[in-house]
């Protein structure tokens, strides 16, 4: 076991790595730079990390497409990464929830692309021995969304039909994993046929190559014309107008991803035509809004992890220097799974 008294003499005396953003850009922008850590304050607690989840919210942040956003407002300089796992090496006043030495995840804290984090103890959870800090660094933000889409924006009920999109990347895995467990018939858009099988081995009911298919057409298809109750979008500019097509009347588009590109405008006289279909834009931080929503979610998520229910998918280990490519890879639609960066492995020991 690392001393952790130790850890948090070294880390009051050395400069850590960090990656940062200084001008908002392509993946270029991400510089690493060397910063004292940051100590913790009031309700804080300080994370040596060791593993920092790589998600699209980074790459909207290196953008600025978040700057004015009232959840994730940013401003530069930045230090990346919403999502991490590690070890607690101090606590600030007023803190009774985490002490040093625990192991923990988080999301929707700034900061988890460096050794070490300051985060609000509120947002910390407590991993279970049996699950590892690369795990718990890959299932905070994909695993809480792909939760919260499913049991609390639109819960599922069996016999209902979604269709998730992306459903061989770390969410759309994990949401058709959560539906099947809801009873819901899962229909689901993949890129390639070897993300297909990803999509099948998960628990998908029909998979659709839509590169190759109108995957509006069969969705009617297989619904006898009807359309699904929901469609769980997280692509955007490319799938959104098929997506509203394909409900069923009265159904509901949750827009919650834009891996394609963002869509910017929307004429409302479309969700009437579609048959008076709901549309909605959820930001992930508005359904974890207290410590006992983030508890209560994990908790759902790690007890299925430890009973052999849920399946997390780590694609790629990325060092920390390689933050851009991690990004790049991201960006590009290249995976099948979660992305991570490695920070301290030998934390996870």
């Amino acid at each position: 076991m690392p001393d952790f008294h130790k850890l948090m003499r070294e880390t009051i005396e050395k400069r850590m790595r960090a990656i940062q953003v200084l001008q908002y850009g392509n993946a270029e922008a991400l510089t690493t730079t060397e910063i004292p850590p940051l100590e913790p304050g009031d309700g804080e607690a300080q994370v040596q990390i060791a593993y920092a989840g790589v998600n699209f919210i980074d790459v909207y942040m290196r953008r600025g497409m978040y700057s004015n956003n009232r959840a994730y407002a940013t401003s530069l300089p930045l230090t990346l990464g919403m999502e991490g796992a590690g070890i607690v090496t101090a606590v600030g006043p007023g803190v009774d929830g985490v002490v040093t030495g625990d192991r923990v995840a988080y999301c929707l804290s700034p900061g988890s692309y460096a050794e070490f984090a300051v985060v609000p103890a509120w947002k910390l959870v407590k991993l279970p021995r049996d699950i590892s800090l690369a795990i718990g660094a890959a299932i905070m933000v994909q695993g809480c969304t792909a939760h919260y889409l499913s049991h609390t924006l639109f819960p599922l009920a069996s016999g209902q039909i979604c269709l998730v999109h992306a459903g061989a990347g770390g969410v759309g895995q994990l949401l058709i994993q959560l539906a099947k467990m809801r009873g819901a018939r899962v229909l689901a858009t993949v890129g390639s046929e070897a993300k297909a099988e990803i999509a099948r081995q998960r628990g998908a009911d029909e998979v659709i190559l839509y590169r190759d298919t109108d995957f509006c057409q069969a969705v009617m298809a297989v619904t006898d014309g009807e359309g699904v109750e929901v469609v769980y979008e997280s692509v955007g500019r490319e799938t959104f107008d098929d997506s509203i097509r394909c409900l069923k009347h009265r159904g509901t588009c949750v827009l919650f991803g834009a891996s394609s590109g963002a869509v910017t405008s929307i004429n409302p006289q479309i969700l009437a035509d579609a048959g008076s279909v709901f549309l909605t834009r959820p930001n992930l931080a508005d359904y974890m809004a207290s410590g006992e929503e983030i508890a209560a979610r994990a908790g759902t998520l790690f007890d299925a992890l430890t009973r052999g229910k849920l399946e997390v998918t780590i694609d790629v280990k990325f060092l920390l220097a390689d933050a851009a490519d991690a990004q790049r890879t991201l960006e590009a639609r290249k995976t099948a799974g979660k992305l991570v960066l490695e920070v301290d492995a030998t934390l996870d020991s």
